[in-house]
């Protein structure tokens, strides 16, 4: 260990080094004035090298979305150790500290993330909670369904931030049943809808449509293009960056809109859910060309708190045995009880149905990923006949909106 290194709470003199840093590490150019929108200094570490910050982790307090429920989660980002420390147990240092300190402030059962690199974060105990849908839509090879003839709603296309108080009635509204969605305050909604002209990669600024039903704003899409010609004529993109809806002929109507923009010939969206209805609805659904990747990793901090918090598909009465190397209070045995309206999970001496780690739970939690199919991968073994998978699993894919 480097005796003249230590790893100890930000201030805000640190945060200039820290943007530096964070832009060095990720290859891109940082804004300050942004990141300092949402950036939180008390929930900030960072590694000091005799006065020079070479390593930084931080999170955001927010809300997550799971089956069934809304828990308040440590969401982590800004990871990060300069490439002149390498090598050296920073990232540990910061990671582990990161998560006693989670831990013992006892309000957060959870820790999400975004992994830049998916080997790192399982050594943490982070698990691969979702997956999501990757798609780039031959727009003009594709078609859904006639919209009805007396439709209940119609179109209203704007500035995102003069549409806000519809967009965010709407977020609010399905926030609660989209499992994988993080609370938005006003700061959060500032950062989202931000369009800083450096960031658009030479595309338009962001726009949004609205969709208004009878009783109000039913859904919403943010997108932007990027215009392109070639000998053929038009070929310019569409860049969807959320796309909410409450209903189907909301949904439709959205989407048709999408895919309709004049002189574009591709639309592309990244965050897709392994089950995106869209798949449901093309003519020809190839020219979607999915493409799967991963998203939120899940973190159980307090394992009794977390898996107390969510709710479960089908009744379930299973002993779990789980380590945790890091996060010791975690190990042993726990005996969960639960079902859709509710659970409660104790320690116990009986005899375990199951054993994993908390990487594993994590990667079931969010009822993406399934026992069962861990258990095929030789990551969990199924000791008894009682086998949860089915009662961890839920309605609907997790579905973030968004990398943060």
């Amino acid at each position: 260990m480097d005796e003249e290194l230590s790893v100890r709470p930000a201030t805000p003199a640190d945060f200039t080094a820290i943007c530096d840093l964070l832009g060095t590490v990720f290859h891109e150019e940082v804004f300050p004035d942004l990141e300092a929108e949402v950036y939180e200094t008390e929930r900030s570490l960072v590694a000091d090298d005799r006065g020079t910050v070479v390593g930084h982790a931080d999170a955001f307090t927010r809300d997550l979305t799971v089956p069934g429920a809304v828990v308040p989660a440590a969401h982590v980002s800004g990871v990060g150790v300069l490439p002149t420390h390498r090598r050296r147990g920073i990232l540990t240092r910061l990671m582990h500290r990161q998560l006693r300190e989670i831990a013992e402030a006892g309000r957060e059962p959870l820790a999400v993330l975004w992994a830049s690199e998916t080997k790192i974060y399982p050594r943490f105990g982070y698990g691969p909670a979702s997956n999501r849908l990757v798609l780039s839509i031959m727009n003009r090879e594709v078609r859904l369904p006639a919209p009805p003839a007396a439709p209940t709603g119609h179109l209203r296309m704007g500035d995102p931030k003069e549409l806000l108080a519809d967009i965010g009635k709407v977020y609010e509204q399905l926030r609660p049943s989209r499992v994988g969605w993080a609370s938005r305050d006003d700061r959060w909604w500032r950062y989202v809808l931000s369009d800083l002209k450096e960031k658009r990669e030479g595309a338009t600024q962001l726009r949004a449509v609205v969709h208004e039903g009878p009783g109000g704003p039913t859904g919403y899409a943010l997108w932007r293009a990027k215009d392109q010609w070639t000998d053929h004529g038009p070929d310019s993109e569409v860049r969807v960056r959320e796309v909410a809806a409450a209903d189907p002929e909301t949904y439709q109507a959205l989407w048709r809109f999408l895919l309709g923009i004049d002189l574009t010939r591709r639309v592309n969206y990244s965050l897709g859910a392994l089950d995106e209805p869209l798949q449901y609805l093309v003519d020809e659904p190839r020219r979607l060309a999915p493409r799967v990747s991963d998203g939120l990793w899940i973190r159980l901090v307090d394992l009794p708190a977390a898996l107390a918090a969510r709710r479960y598909l089908t009744d379930v009465d299973v002993v779990l045995e789980v380590t945790d190397p890091i996060l010791e209070q975690n190990s042993g045995r726990w005996r969960l009880i639960g079902g859709p309206d509710g659970a409660v999970c104790t320690r116990t001496t009986e005899p375990a149905d199951l054993v994993c780690s908390v990487t594993d739970l994590g990667a079931a939690y969010l009822g993406s990923a399934s026992l069962s199919t861990l258990a095929a991968a030789g990551r969990v073994r199924q000791l008894t006949g009682n086998d949860p998978a089915t009662a961890f699993r839920w309605h609907r894919q997790p579905s973030p909106t968004e990398v943060f």
